[in-house]
C-alpha cells in the first residue's frame, strides 16, 4: 500500500476510533469515518494481545497486502482503520482478503465501476 494512502498520525487514528462507525469480523474490525481528503486513507492497528513483535508485524503485513488490492476500488473521502484480532495471526492470506473485502462491502466504501476507472493507485 502506497504511503499516500496510509493513515499515519496518532491524532487521525484517535479521531477515526472515537467518531467512526465500526464493522466487525472474526479476523479484523473496520472503522470508517468521512474525511475531506481526495483519496481514501487506511491505517492498521495491532495490539500486544496478538503476541510478540513477529506476530504483530505479520498481521500488519497481511492487512496491508489485502488492502492494497482494494485501494483502487475505494470511494475517495474516507479514513479507514483496520484492527487485527487474535485469529488473524494464524489465518491464511485468502481468508484475510475475503474478510477485508466483506467488511469494505458492508461499510459501503467501495466505489462504483465508473469512479474506479478514473482512480489510479
Amino acid at each position: 500500500m502506497k504511503r499516500r494512502f496510509r493513515l499515519t498520525r496518532s491524532i487521525d487514528f484517535k479521531r477515526v476510533r472515537n467518531q467512526g462507525k465500526s464493522f466487525a469480523h472474526p479476523l479484523v474490525v473496520l472503522i470508517k469515518l468521512p474525511s475531506t481528503e481526495d483519496r481514501p486513507r487506511v491505517g492498521i492497528s495491532t495490539s500486544r494481545s496478538l503476541g510478540g513483535a513477529i506476530q504483530r508485524n505479520r498481521a500488519k503485513r497481511l492487512l496491508r497486502e489485502a488492502m492494497r488490492m482494494f485501494i483502487p476500488g475505494l470511494s475517495p473521502g474516507w479514513d479507514l482503520v483496520l484492527i487485527a484480532r487474535n485469529p488473524l495471526v494464524n489465518a491464511a492470506f485468502q481468508d484475510v482478503q475475503l474478510a477485508v473485502e466483506g467488511l469494505l462491502q458492508r461499510a459501503g466504501v467501495k466505489a462504483s465501476v465508473e469512479e474506479n476507472s478514473s482512480h489510479v493507485c
